[in-house]
């Protein structure tokens, strides 16, 4: 497997997809999948159930992984 260029805390752009031209920081890598983590990248909904944490339930917005071919490293 190559060596990964990009890494936890930097600013990356997406090149390619739905979210192409939008940038944030990485918060998340793995390398074994090919996947990164980008902050307001990639949203999706996720339905929760009612927990002790969450007692309303509901539906949040989170990241979801992008392919690491998809972005670069922006300045």
């Amino acid at each position: 497997m190559a060596k990964l260029k990009i890494k936890r805390g930097d600013t990356v752009q997406v090149i390619a997809g739905a979210d192409k031209g939008k940038s944030g920081k990485v918060l998340q890598v793995s390398p074994d999948a090919g996947r990164v983590l980008v902050e307001g990248v990639n949203l999706v909904k996720k339905h929760l159930r009612k927990s002790e944490e969450n007692p309303q339930g509901g539906i949040v917005e989170q990241e979801a992984p992008v392919a690491i071919s998809n972005v670069k490293v922006s300045a």
